[in-house]
């Protein structure tokens, strides 16, 4: 070993203190400078708070892991969160505490599609970067086509994709000539439907029945009476946990049993859990499912799992909380590479991202660019179904694809 011609240690113990002191020290100035507020927005009560609840745990796992690892620029992450009970009102009220009092840097989360859309105008004109994590409408990433810059990116399924998959489980994977569409009377609902119905007239299927229904109704009987008279050989939903459950209580009630195959939503535990039997074997697309495939993933459940859910053995909600702990990856990534906390260069470090960001739904190698704000397309999800409480693949090539790696491939789109 050599020495050290001042004296003192060897140069190889003197490298490994040096190196040991700066890292500590590393840690010690992201813990004492000043944090960078990132915006979390999500319904953590009321019916959609299973998404809303998996959504935050998993932005929190993301921002304790980066502030372990030093924080970004210097400075740790610091969570501000509201509850927005997924009413568009507070939505905006929201957004615009998280503008003029907290100045955050950017925001995180929008689990409801109505919401997201009254929420991003707001967002838009502070020129504040929003990276939405569960809300689904196609639309939402296309609001500011038309202005120079749009400053609202999406890491979760439009449902465009959705719909599509919808379909394709549907007409061509099962066969199914006469299907319904029953979907609920929210944003979400009417623009998944339509969504829907595009899918299914490229195929040249039109829906034999389409019936609305709206957010606290418990009884869909005259929905389903109207399907199952119309011959319909499958339900396709649009709508959330407990409205969903009615449904498939509903059928048992009537004593009628066809496929349900909805949009992700079919996997919220409150669907899960008061459907019950009747909801097993319902189907929906999915970007996770709570396997162990990867190191990545199996270090992400098991977190999760401690943290959260030690007695449930579950993720409430999977897809939603696994694309919130790739939202802060990705935003973290951007940040460090705009080398700055201004809105504008934050953007378009998102649209122009170096350096591929390892999460657990796949590895982002650009993901966005200048005028695609959307981290999926139609080859990233897979199929999920609800069997023992929980959700797990659907067909057994998906699982024992699992572990390969998955990237985004704009040609998937093309449908």
């Amino acid at each position: 070993m050599a020495r050290n011609p001042f004296g003192g240690r060897p140069v190889s113990c003197l490298a490994g203190f040096i190196a040991s002191f700066l890292i500590a020290t590393s840690h010690l100035a992201a813990q004492t400078a000043p944090p960078i507020k990132i915006g979390l927005d999500g319904p953590f009560t009321g019916g959609s708070s299973p998404a809303g609840i998996s959504l935050r745990n998993g932005t929190r796992l993301a921002v304790e892991e980066i502030n372990r690892n030093g924080g970004v620029l210097g400075r740790p992450l610091l969570l501000v969160e509201r509850d927005d009970e997924a009413k568009n009102e507070l939505g905006v009220q929201i957004a615009q505490e998280f503008i003029d009092k907290e100045k955050v840097a950017a925001v995180v989360g929008l689990a409801n599609s109505g919401l997201a859309l009254a929420a991003s105008r707001f967002y838009q004109d502070a020129r504040i970067p929003v990276v939405v994590s569960g809300a689904t409408a196609t639309v939402i990433t296309h609001q500011f086509d038309n202005e120079p810059d749009n400053y609202i990116f999406r890491l979760s399924m439009p449902d465009f994709i959705q719909a599509y998959l919808i379909a394709e489980e549907a007409v061509t994977r099962r066969g199914f000539k006469k299907v319904a569409i029953l979907a609920d009377s929210t944003n979400y609902g009417q623009l998944g439907r339509e969504d829907l119905e595009k899918s299914l007239a490229a195929k040249g299927i039109k829906p034999v029945a389409e019936e609305k229904f709206n957010i606290g109704d418990v009884d869909m009987t005259a929905q389903l009476l109207k399907a199952k008279e119309a011959g319909a050989e499958a339900i396709l939903t649009y709508g959330i946990g407990r409205e969903l459950a009615q449904i498939a209580n509903g059928m048992t009630k009537i004593g009628w049993k066809v496929p349900m195959i909805g949009s992700w939503t079919l996997s919220y535990s409150n669907f899960i859990d008061a459907a019950g039997p009747p909801g097993e074997g319902a189907i929906m697309p999915q970007s996770f499912i709570q396997e162990p495939s990867t190191p990545k993933r199996k270090a992400f459940i098991d977190s999760y799992l401690k943290q959260y859910s030690p007695k449930l053995d579950r993720i409430e909600v999977p897809s939603p909380a696994a694309q919130a702990y790739d939202s802060v990856l990705v935003l973290a990534a951007a940040i460090r590479q705009a080398g700055s906390l201004d809105g504008p260069k934050i953007r378009a470090a998102l649209e122009d991202l170096k350096t591929p960001v390892e999460g657990v739904v796949m590895t982002y190698n650009h993901p966005y660019g200048k005028t695609d704000h959307e981290a999926f397309t139609a080859n990233i999800p897979v199929i999920g179904m609800v069997k023992g409480e929980r959700v797990v693949y659907a067909y057994d090539a998906d699982l024992r694809d699992a572990a390969k790696p998955r990237a985004k491939n704009p040609d998937a789109n093309k449908f």
